[in-house]
């Protein structure tokens, strides 16, 4: 070699080390400016993936899901291995052999930026997938991109490959608020990712490249192209061989979306614990995985929106038809896109589907429904029946035609009815019966030549011998427009069993449980009552159902209250006066009793004194209250006297399914001994002839219960930890109470519950003036279920509703249901209970006829002796008995 051409290459090696000397020092320049701003990858070991909020049933169905991103983290070990190659063929095949880094694609991601003057792809690997997803952004700048290697570098030298690859398969979005493969094969396939096959995993591996435009839903062909084009790489690298490749490649596109399918709908309830979990958790509530358990049992959720569906559906039907929800332009029925997307739009409320009518016929109507399916609704499915609504007392005639209230373009409501098989088969037996019947009466005139076994008309030769199938039926209906709320709970802790808030949540938000405060009307007078015979009076006790006035000097403070019945018996026992809702017995028993006693003594059932009215009418429940609120009250009579708070949330889980909360409810425990600190015993009775009179007309309002967070359990505490439920009121005056109240089903205003044909039921109807408020609420020792029945307008029902016809048919219909299969369940009597046969008109003792009545031992009544009448109980007490009731208790009867 010459020395000209020594000096030269040495001169170019002295240039090539001062280039990687400078390229060393550029590069260490960056890192030192980089480096402080570096997240610690140590955080990753900690990293908390955001997945959603969810809400579930106490048998762990889901009713609700609460955050903007979808996950369903899974491990290493729980990911199919044929997946995981599909996932490195088609982003970092190099994955478990380079460094973080991968020079070969950064190359390549030059070489593209330099041919076309901007950034193509990035040459990342998935260790830079990832760092640019837990800690940077993807915005396509250098320093980003700096940060993304040196990152990935940190992160290659402290996780191994195995745990880079786990964050990376939870972590990357891949479209339709999907974040993790295992949430994006819910979400596109129904299916956890183990059940997916070789071509829904490459199509799976196609999205994070791209989720939007390799989207298999949105753009199937490019996701397609995507999906073939991974198949062929994990076959040039050998991961799968020519025969599943032949038939991956073949496959056809089965993605379609599928949403989170909730298990149950319950979606008040998942509002309230959604609420509740915020309060606990803050914000982190929506990210952190946690799993609320409700109290809820998701058979009596299910059952309580239906029957309060079906409840508000029926009561709505008796007040006529409003006419069709919408009048659409009926140019618009010749654009059948156009059509369905406004259909489309409108929500589904309580399972009544939209329509639009497309061609009206005198006794038929042709609708067009959401899956572009046209169908006819005949004259007896809903047309037969309309009465136009004029107001809630008063409705048209019936239709004559079916023009003469619809028009295409109209908007209306069907209800879908799945006719069985067995209701098939009997129609069709019927059919054939009818048709004999129909045969034989003509062979009665036939001449000889008539063919006696001729096939009935009407019953074809095939229809004997086809197989009866199910088929579906549409009928003409309308969205309610009154309200309704039902709660149902444990008696024994305030567990919240089911609750419905209104007819569909999609149509209001608005959660009449514990929101609406309304005037409970005679659905608080057991609490009165209760009062009472804590103090002395006993079921017997006899009051005078007589007008009253009460006057004040302003003569428009005249108060005459009247019996919604309008008329009046005279001197009635207790026992008749409650189960035959006597408001006029109601107000001379609060007037005797004092209102300040009552209402001190009905905070024992949970309610705040200072939000109820000071004033004769609370004794006819004038002061609002919420239906929770009523529940918690009757559920005292159910468990023999004790007061529960009702509660919702019982468990609350963590992302890792560790109990993190759990709610230590007011248990009762009735074979505990009671202590002072329980139950401040009873009052004192009162000497019923010296009983001050009070008249006090004050107003006042009260507020909604609002449902508190629990203390929390020991972790596995068993039943001893909880709380002991304090007494509301004694055992000898729930029992009392629990018997009257038994009555009320058995011969007063809940009488339409004797269908259920259970003993064990008790309950009180509830109408407040107009009417406008419908209630009843109700138990057996199994559970306590309020239900009211309104207009959120505070507009009247109509003349002829009252709480024994809008709220209690919904109540049976869910007790029913609930109560099915369960035994028959009592109050234990008390050991000073007695029963003694007394005479019904005066409620005192008698040797001969008369009835039988229960009394505490210490409180029985005087024998027969009218001398002894306390002069508040009749202004006549020697008015004899006029009323059928009481006639009809001259004869013994039975206890229960």
């Amino acid at each position: 070699m010459t020395e000209k051409a020594r000096n030269r290459l040495l001169s170019l090696l002295w240039l090539a080390l001062a280039g990687a000397a400078a390229g060393a020092m550029a590069f260490s320049s960056i890192y030192l400016y980089l480096k402080p701003g570096l997240p610690s990858v140590e955080s990753l070991r900690d990293i908390r993936l955001q997945t959603p909020l969810r809400i579930y049933s106490r048998d762990m169905k889901l009713i609700g899901e609460f955050g903007e991103k979808r996950r369903s983290p899974i491990t290493i070990a729980q990911t199919p291995d044929m997946f995981i190659k599909a996932i490195l063929a088609a982003e970092d095949d190099a994955f478990y052999s380079h460094s973080g880094v991968s020079i070969k694609g950064l190359m390549r991601a030059a070489r593209q930026l330099v041919a076309s003057g901007s950034i193509q792809s990035g040459g990342s690997t998935l260790t830079m997938q990832v760092a640019r997803n837990f800690f940077l952004s993807r915005d396509q700048h250098f320093i980003r991109k700096f940060n993304e290697i040196l990152l990935s570098l940190q992160i290659e030298q402290e996780l191994s490959k195995d745990e880079i690859l786990a964050l990376y398969i939870n972590k990357i979005f891949l479209g339709n608020r999907a974040y993790g493969f295992q949430a994006a094969a819910q979400v596109y396939y129904g299916k956890d990712i183990n059940e997916l096959n070789l071509a829904q995993w490459a199509m799976m591996a196609g999205l994070p490249k791209a989720p939007s435009t390799y989207n298999p839903i949105a753009n199937p062909s490019r996701a397609l192209v995507r999906r073939n084009w991974i198949l062929k790489r994990m076959l040039d690298l050998g991961y799968i061989d020519q025969d599943a490749y032949k038939n991956s490649i073949t496959a056809p596109v089965t993605a379609r979306y599928h949403g989170r399918d909730l298990d149950m709908s319950a979606p008040y309830v998942a509002e309230m614990a959604r609420k509740e979990a915020v309060e606990l958790f803050g914000d982190a509530a929506y990210t952190d995985g946690y799993q609320v358990i409700t109290t809820v049992d998701s058979k009596l959720q299910d059952a309580a929106r239906k029957a309060l569906q079906n409840g508000l559906e029926t009561y709505d039907s008796r007040h006529g038809y409003r006419g069709p929800e919408q009048r659409l332009d009926p140019e618009l029925l010749a654009d059948n896109d156009q059509l369905v997307d406004l259909l489309r739009e409108i929500p589904l409320l309580g399972d009544l589907e939209p329509a639009v009518v497309t061609a009206v016929a005198p006794q038929s109507l042709s609708v067009q429904l959401r899956d572009r399916r046209v169908i006819e609704i005949p004259w007896d499915r809903g047309l037969s029946t309309i009465r136009p609504y004029i107001s809630e007392n008063a409705r048209g005639p019936r239709l004559k035609s079916a023009d003469e209230m619809f028009a295409p373009g109209d908007v209306v409501r069907l209800r879908r009815v799945l006719i069985s098989a067995e209701e098939v088969e009997k129609e069709r037996e019927n059919a054939r019966v009818a048709a004999i019947e129909n045969a034989a009466e003509s062979l009665a005139d036939a001449t000889v030549t008539d063919d006696p076994f001729t096939t009935p008309e009407g019953l074809a030769d095939d229809e004997q011998t086809e197989t009866p199938q199910p088929r579906e039926e549409w009928h003409l209906t309308q969205v309610p427009a009154a309200q309704s709320a039902l709660v149902s709970l444990q008696p024994e802790d305030g567990a919240i069993r089911a609750l419905v808030g209104g007819y569909d949540f999609r149509q209001s938000h608005f959660n009449r449980v514990t929101q609406a405060a309304r005037q409970p009307g005679s659905n608080f007078k057991p609490f009165i009552y209760s009062s009472a015979i804590e103090r002395g009076y006993t079921a017997a006790s006899i009051i005078n159902d007589a007008p009253i006035i009460f006057e004040q000097t302003n003569l428009e403070d005249v108060w005459r209250p009247e019996n919604s019945s309008g008329d009046f018996l005279g001197p009635i026992r207790l026992r008749q006066a409650l189960y035959l809702s006597k408001n006029l017995v109601s107000i001379r028993l609060l007037q005797a009793l004092g209102i300040d006693y009552a209402l001190n003594f009905v905070e024992n059932f949970g309610f705040d004194r200072s939000k109820l009215a000071r004033n004769l009418t609370i004794a006819l429940g004038s002061s609002a209250l919420t239906p929770l609120e009523i529940a918690r009250g009757y559920a005292a009579f159910a468990n023999g006297g004790f007061r529960v708070e009702p509660y919702l949330v019982d468990q609350v889980l963590d992302v890792h399914g560790d109990t993190i909360y759990q709610a230590l409810p007011l248990t009762v425990c009735s074979d505990c001994p009671e202590t002072s600190e329980q139950y401040g015993g009873e009052p004192e009775p009162i000497d019923l002839q010296s009983i001050p009179q009070e008249t006090a007309l004050a107003s006042g309002e009260r507020e909604p219960l609002e449902l508190r967070t629990l203390p929390v359990a020991p972790l596995h505490a068993d039943e001893q930890a909880r709380p002991r439920a304090p007494r509301a009121i004694s055992a000898e005056t729930a029992y009392i109470m629990d018997s009257m109240l038994k009555d009320v089903i058995k011969k007063g205003t809940g009488r339409m519950a004797l269908s259920m044909k259970r003993g064990d039921i008790a309950g009180k109807t509830g109408t407040t003036n107009g009417p406008r408020d419908a209630w009843f609420s109700g138990y057996s020792p199994h559970l306590a279920t309020s239900v009211w029945v309104g207009f959120d307008s505070n507009s009247e029902l109509g003349k002829n509703e009252y709480g024994g016809s809008a709220a209690l048919p919904i109540w049976i219909d869910f007790m029913s249901e609930a109560l099915e299969g369960l035994p028959e369940r009592h109050l234990a009597q008390p050991d000073d209970i007695v029963t003694m046969r007394i005479n019904p008109r005066t409620g005192l003792r008698t040797s001969r006829g008369g009835i039988f009545e229960i009394f505490r031992a210490d409180r029985l009544p005087g024998r027969e002796n009218y001398g002894n009448y306390p002069s508040i109980y009749s202004e006549s007490p020697d008015t004899p008995a006029t009323n059928d009731d009481q006639a009809q208790e001259s004869l013994p009867e039975e206890l229960f």
